[in-house]
Formats: C-alpha cells, sequence, structure tokens
C-alpha cells in the first residue's frame, strides 16, 4: 500500500500538443504529475494533468479504456462525435482506439486525474 499527497508531486512540464482545428481557446501549457511512475504498475498509468486556460491535448487515442476524473475547473472532452463539458466530479471513459481530445475552457483551468490501462 502506498499513501500518494498530490500536493507533494512534482509538476513535470508537458511539450506542445497539435493545436485543435478550429479551437481559439489559447496557447497549450499543461503539467503532469505521475501518480504511478513509469514501471510502478503492471496494469495502470495514471497522473493528474494540470491545463491552463484554454489548453488542451491533441487528438489522440489509447490501446486501452482511459478514465478521467475531473479535479479542478471546467473542460472539455471531445470524440469525434461528441464534445461533453464537465466539471468537477465528472467522470468520463474513453474507450480503446477512440480519437479524442480533453482540455480547459477558454475562461478557465482544469485539471483532471487519468487512469489508463496498459497494454
Amino acid at each position: 500500500m502506498k499513501l500518494l499527497r498530490i500536493s507533494a508531486i512534482e509538476h513535470v512540464p508537458l511539450g506542445p500538443a497539435t493545436p485543435i482545428e478550429g479551437w481559439t481557446g489559447g496557447e497549450v501549457h499543461r503539467t503532469r504529475q505521475p501518480l504511478l511512475p513509469e514501471g510502478s504498475s503492471e496494469h495502470f498509468s495514471s497522473s493528474v494533468v494540470n491545463f491552463e486556460k484554454g489548453a488542451t491535448t491533441g487528438w489522440h487515442t489509447h490501446t486501452t479504456d482511459q478514465i478521467l476524473v475531473i479535479t479542478l475547473g471546467n473542460g472539455i472532452v471531445a470524440n469525434e462525435e461528441q464534445v461533453l463539458e464537465v466539471g468537477v466530479g465528472d467522470v468520463v471513459q474513453i474507450l480503446p482506439g477512440e480519437n479524442h481530445w480533453h482540455g480547459a475552457t477558454a475562461n478557465s483551468y482544469m485539471a483532471h486525474i487519468t487512469i489508463t490501462g496498459l497494454r
């Protein structure tokens, strides 16, 4: 068993993301706080991802399910068919192979915990 205190986990800057076509929310500034450092779990990766106002990921997919738990602010999670507005306490399941992006709204910071299967 291991106790993690998010406030004590270092913020690691993330590089730029490919802008979402038509998105005018802002420049992409994000950090990651690894909850499960690489190699610490055989089955999952997990991090807190912190988005500045208007920052998003680029379009991407995963080979396994991904769970996002919104912990701060307001954001958007979108796939090729849906655009969901999300806020604190919302949980989104993204299916394997689902092309998607997520990030903060133009006027709000956003943070979420990611839980992604390893395969």
